[in-house]
């Protein structure tokens, strides 16, 4: 969140003003969705989630319903709920043209492309009609938004019905009720007469929580001491299964958390039973990283023990028997494909990208069937299928991603080996169905989407439930087993081993946090917050791509509207003060030959995010701007450095933040290009450069924080995620040990502040990391409740670091941010309001202040060490020249900082 800005001396005029750096961003893709897996309906309550129902009935279909815990948007309830959903080419994702759901008709979307092509607007008498229910409300109303405005509320229950209605929702009313889809309705029935013939397949049955809660404590009871498993050794592999099904099942801590600490102060004796020396026991090491993960631990320090470099150190080069080595491409140690996959699982999960040669020796194991085996096979050797070794690969290759191919081969499989009971047989020609298969199975099934095979896996295992809460193997042992039992927990439990997160002790343990309240009151105070609309860096010239940062900081905190408001439509207006000339026409340039693609689109970004409209906002259209200005080859003279450059977007923060504003106005296939060359300009090590072109040595935290975070918003781009992965892994290597990031002027807090932002994209995995830097930033807090530059460097708070920290230590992504304000009435000029952080902020006691702000220049900005983002030194120079030319009109404000105290832009 900096201002635009330009460090190089590659100005090729002066309307080069400011480019790039920080934003927000991120939305839907013009493409069809995944569907994704909803959570249970028993996650949704009259005061938690909401429920949303969607009618096929049109087309012979059932009335679905399904369950978002946490949703954001009408559009993200839908998805996660478990339906997908296309838009029209004509107006973007946002007007749903098509849903479908993997429950009805295979998952395909309707209407079909016969029946409506869904390129422009579909006709009123035809299409999918919006209707909200609040909680308590017993009817339904027409949603005066559309699904990415509309903000579901806790208990809340939404439907979508095809048909036809007018603009108010006079007529094609729902013919259910709001009641009869509420999670505690009764299963929903379809309104219209089907036109398929009923199947007689009888409904799985599901189990019940009593079940889910009988299975942890069979479980519990099979422990020794209450913290592992002994067969007349200590068995650590069967420990770190039940582990992780007491992880899943819940309501366990206090036995997980003791098995935990058991497995910490035993890890040796786990991963290196013959010394560590020698191969490691890699399926233990694989596990227990991925235990260590779910749990909310840190598996490069588990009991002294970095597991994640006991599997990247150890891959092996080429076949040596010795060295655990069955071929190159292999985990020394790991024995066929369901430990590799394990190891893969358990590196991604952990944010790590697994080397290329260890996830193709995985891929080249799969069998013409689809199915992998238990053993390492040679090339033409007979593979008898592995349903655990499937499952795990599954799970694995899923979560990487760019895998539809092995996938669908795998998918297959497993569809045509299910049997008739909805159990798997454990071996080809068994001739019977085992639970620790189907256990497995299960958790693959629901992962392809495959959610009727899932249920009805789910099904056989409540069946195979005996007395005491186990579950017996096998028809021919009715008694409870443990590896049966630990095997089928996560299914009966509804979750996966590639999704299942439990954090033992709730929450990080609360430490130091910066007072964001304090931090709101510093940045709307009348010495700062200029005439309450404008922040500057230069007396009597408005500083816009800094006011922009301090408005995003306004709603990531939501801690004053009316202010957030004021700033928006100065800007909106022109943001002219005074006679000096200077607009925000000038700074963007928009029509002229130097348009500056990193202002259009942080311009644009701050439009959406408020709630206007960035296609008449200040008189341009904004997005329209952005496809102007994308590069189509090299060309210095016109400011871009390559195909899908943005012109004169000379850092990585400006390439970020024109993508961000494409994306979030549903211009997929126009960013496509610019994303592609961003991709391009990611290091090995994951790290992006600030500049754009880059010397080799440039990698810079803020710069990379800000690609993850555009590229986190192509959900359905398996190679951005890894990149975002790779990016935040790079990032969390530099952390410094008193909890803060470093930037060009030291450990710098605006850097800390967008490492907070980038890691929160996985914050499960990063959770330590960002508790330390959110007590740095506490302890760079002053008096006025603003903060210092950075540590040890000048004392007192400076505007720019501050709009920077406030909105970055709430965690909140810019592909996340939404804060609308567009009718919110204008600032009372009496006093400011109280701020009141959002719910989605995190909890922020009050610091204890450390530094006395001193040394200061007006407005509260400090003139020594700068940020990153520092003071223009440029701007001074062009007050000069207007002053020498005695009033002519300023063209341009044009940033330049120097390398060595601001090393990044924004």
């Amino acid at each position: 969140m900096s201002p635009l800005v330009s460090r190089t001396s590659r100005v090729p005029a002066a309307w080069l003003a400011a480019v790039a750096a920080a934003v927000l961003g991120a939305v839907a893709l013009v493409v069809p969705t995944r569907a994704a897996l909803a959570d249970p309906l028993e996650s949704c309550t009259p005061t938690q989630g909401a429920i949303v129902a969607v009618d096929f009935g049109a087309w012979g279909g059932p009335l679905l319903r399904g369950c978002d815990a946490t949703p954001t948007t009408g559009l993200d309830l839908l998805h996660e709920a478990g339906f997908t959903t296309a838009g029209t080419a004509h107006d973007g994702p946002g007007f749903i043209c098509r849903i479908g759901s993997p429950a009805f008709d295979a998952g395909a979307e309707h209407p079909t492309p016969a029946d409506e092509a869904c390129e422009l607007t579909p006709p009123a008498t035809a299409y999918w009609s919006y209707w909200i229910a609040p909680a308590g409300q017993d009817h339904w109303t027409y949603s005066p938004l559309g699904a990415m405005s509309q903000r579901p509320g806790p208990g809340e229950v939404e439907a979508w019905v095809f048909g036809g209605t007018d603009i108010g929702g006079s007529t094609g009313v729902p013919t259910f009720t709001p009641a009869s889809v509420r999670a505690s309705g009764p299963t929903p029935t379809a309104t219209a007469t089907p036109t398929a013939t009923p199947t007689s397949t009888p409904v799985p049955t599901r189990p019940t929580e009593a079940q889910v809660k009988a299975v942890a404590s069979y479980l519990v009871g099979q422990l020794v001491d209450g913290d592992h498993v002994d067969n007349g050794f200590v068995n650590y592999y069967r420990t770190i299964a039940v582990a992780t099904a007491l992880a899943g099942t819940g309501g366990q801590d206090q036995t997980l958390t003791k098995v935990v600490d058991y497995l910490r102060a035993h890890v040796d004796a786990a991963i290196f039973p013959n010394g560590d020396t020698a191969v490691p026991n890699t399926a233990n090491v694989a596990n227990l990283a991925l235990l260590a993960t779910i749990t909310g631990g840190d598996p490069r320090a588990f009991g002294g023990r970095d597991l994640i470099a006991t599997l990247t150190d150890r891959v092996c080069t080429a076949t040596d028997i010795d060295a655990g080595c069955a071929a190159a491409g292999d985990f020394a140690g790991s024995t066929g494909p369901m430990t590799h996959a394990t190891a893969l699982l358990a590196l991604k999960r952990a944010g790590i990208t697994p080397p290329t040669a260890t996830v193709a020796r995985l891929t080249e194991q799969q069998c013409a069937s689809g199915a992998f085996g238990g053993l390492w096979l040679a090339p033409g050797e007979f593979c008898d299928p592995d349903i655990a070794a499937t499952t795990l690969a599954v799970l694995a290759l899923h979560a990487l991603g760019g895998q539809d191919e092995a996938l669908g081969s795998a998918k297959t499989f497993l569809t045509g080996a299910q049997e008739t009971d909805g159990g798997y047989q454990p071996y080809t020609g068994a001739g019977l169905t085992d639970t620790y298969s189907t256990g497995h199975a299960a958790q693959a099934l629901a992962v392809l989407g495959i959610t009727d095979r899932a249920a009805a896996a789910t099904g056989f295992l409540v069946g195979r439930i005996a007395t005491g809460g186990g579950l017996s193997p096998d028809p021919s042992n009715p008694d409870a087993d443990l590896a049966a039992t630990a095997a089928a927990a996560l299914a009966l439990a509804g979750t996966n081993l590639a999704a299942l997160t439990h954090r033992l002790g709730g929450p990080p343990p609360a430490g130091p946090r910066p007072d964001l309240a304090k931090g709101v009151s510093y940045l709307v105070a009348p010495a700062n917050l200029i005439d309450g609309q404008y922040y500057e860096s230069f007396p009597g010239f408005p500083d816009f791509g800094l006011s922009i940062d301090g408005a995003y900081a306004l709603a990531a905190t939501g801690g004053d509207d009316a202010k957030l408001r004021a700033i928006v439509e100065f800007l909106r207006g022109g943001g002219a003060v005074g006679d000096n000339g200077f607009t925000v026409d000038m700074w963007l340039g928009v029509g002229t030959d130097y348009a500056v693609g990193g202002a259009i689109g942080k311009v644009a970004l701050l439009a959406q995010v408020t709630g206007y409209d960035p296609r008449t906002f200040g008189g341009h259209d904004l997005i329209a701007a952005l496809g102007d200005v994308t590069c189509t080859k090299v060309d210095a003279s016109t400011g871009c450095a390559g195909a899908g450059n943005y012109r004169y977007a000379t850092s990585v923060f400006g390439q970020s933040l024109g993508i961000i504003a494409q994306l979030r106005a549903g211009q997929g296939e126009a960013a496509a290009k610019p994303v592609e060359f961003l991709k391009g300009l990611q290091r090995a090590d994951g790290s992006f450069p600030s500049l754009i072109p880059a010397a080799d040595t440039d990698r810079d935290v803020d710069s990379t924080a800000m690609a993850a975070m555009a590229l986190a918003a192509l959900a359905d781009d398996p190679a951005a995620a890894t990149a975002v992965d790779k990016a935040l892994a790079w990032i969390a290597s530099t952390q410094k040990e008193h909890g803060g990031f470093p930037g060009a002027a030291g450990d710098s807090t605006n850097s800390t502040a967008l490492a907070i932002q980038g890691l929160t994209l996985r914050d499960t995995t990063y959770a330590g990391q960002i508790g330390k830097a959110l007590a740095f930033l506490a302890a760079q807090q002053n008096d006025d409740g603003g903060f210092t530059v950075a540590a040890g460097g000048q004392a007192g708070s400076d505007v720019r670091a501050s709009t920077q920290v406030v909105g970055g230590a709430t965690g909140i992504s810019f592909a996340a941010l939404a804060r609308d304000v567009h009718d919110t009435p204008g600032p009372d000029p009496s006093g400011s309001p109280t701020p009141t952080p959002s719910a989605s902020q995190p909890s922020s006691p009050t610091a204890t202040p450390v530094a006395t702000p001193s040394a200061t220049g007006p407005g509260g900005h400090s003139w020594g060490n700068l940020p990153r983002t520092g003071v223009s030194i440029v701007t001074i120079a062009l007050l000069a020249l207007v002053l020498v030319v005695g009033g002519v009109l300023l063209l341009v404000a044009a940033r330049r900082r120097a390398v060595s105290d601001n090393g990044g832009e924004s």
